[in-house]
């Protein structure tokens, strides 16, 4: 057993007795099983904005980038070396073009689904058209949405939403719970309703407990669009991975940053948790690749975020 934290990529293939190969991505599944050790891939987006076409060629920071078409692409070629990878998406996949002044989200949840999104939680600019908006539009996703520290249960978007998921892919059992910023400020009051928001790092803790000890997780995830870091103590990746035991990888929104590696930081237990962000509009995806090995704390996160 050894500190995660404390592990370089190397030392971690050497321990595993793989030390001819480059790359955790790299290593065949077949040699992993034998050394007792197991793989999945996680891609992550965030803050698409309704981008369903390419930026234009002559725009003056992203020309040509992005597209729902080309991620389709990078994602299938993805899956093809891992076809049980997961695909989330941090929220604010809303608002942004045309398209959803005249669609109001059809088009986005359509394409998100021919995808295949594993799941996603839910951003501020979900709410631009109302809950009745967002629930109209609701039943062309063919993925959940997670949704942990926002109480829907006196609105419209009640039972719409899971508090957390658990799936099994590559033999790991991978528990997902998801993080929603306060909305009051960002959001008209009459557009959220009675929507309660709870405190963010008092949830995070309660559902990682559940998803570690009680729906034995190997490995659990966050998606949260509470926003990367922010002075003080206002709710945010940062201080939610500062402030929990047993998350290990917080796949984060709001505040289009991209953060290439992710950032790595030490929580209660003074273990790593991977903070990783893609930017916005699309033009970049996220991907990790995490490798599990024969005792609980065995994990190493090898990432990096790709230009589309």
């Amino acid at each position: 057993m050894f500190s995660m934290q404390k592990t370089s990529r190397r030392t971690f293939i050497r321990m595993a007795g793989l030390a001819g190969l480059a790359t955790l991505s790299g290593i065949p599944g077949r040699i992993l099983a034998d050394a007792g050790m197991k793989r999945i891939t996680i891609l992550h987006t965030n803050d698409t904005h309704s981008r369903i076409d390419p930026y234009p060629t002559n725009d003056p920071n992203f020309p040509g980038m992005g597209g729902y078409a080309r991620r389709a692409s990078l994602v299938n070629h993805f899956r093809r070396e891992d076809p049980e990878l997961l695909l989330l998406d941090a929220g604010d996949f809303f608002q942004g073009t045309p398209y959803y002044n005249m669609y109001g989200g059809e088009t986005e949840l359509v394409l998100m689904s021919h995808l295949g999104y594993t799941a996603a939680t839910l951003g501020n600019h979900e709410f631009d058209n109302g809950m009745d908006g967002l629930l109209k539009v609701l039943p062309h996703a063919n993925f959940p949405f997670v949704c942990s520290n926002y109480d829907f249960s006196r609105t419209m978007l009640k039972d719409k939403t899971i508090p957390h998921l658990v799936l099994n892919r590559n033999g790991i059992r991978i528990g997902i719970y998801g993080l929603g910023i306060s909305l009051r400020g960002l959001v008209g009051a009459n557009l959220y309703g009675e929507t309660v928001y709870n405190d963010p790092v008092d949830v995070a803790r309660e559902m990682e407990r559940e998803l570690k000890h009680e729906k034995k997780c190997d490995l659990v995830v966050c998606v949260s669009h509470l926003g990367f870091r922010y002075d003080g103590q206002r709710p945010s990746d940062y201080l939610v991975a500062e402030n929990t035991r047993l998350t290990d990888i917080i796949v984060g929104g709001h505040t289009h940053r991209v953060l290439n590696p992710p950032e790595v930081v030490e929580n209660m237990e003074n273990k790593p948790v991977y903070i990783g962000q893609a930017g916005s509009g699309g033009v970049f995806l996220g991907r990790m690749d995490v490798v599990i090995g024969p005792a609980e704390d065995e994990k190493f996160v090898e990432s990096n975020t790709i230009n589309i």
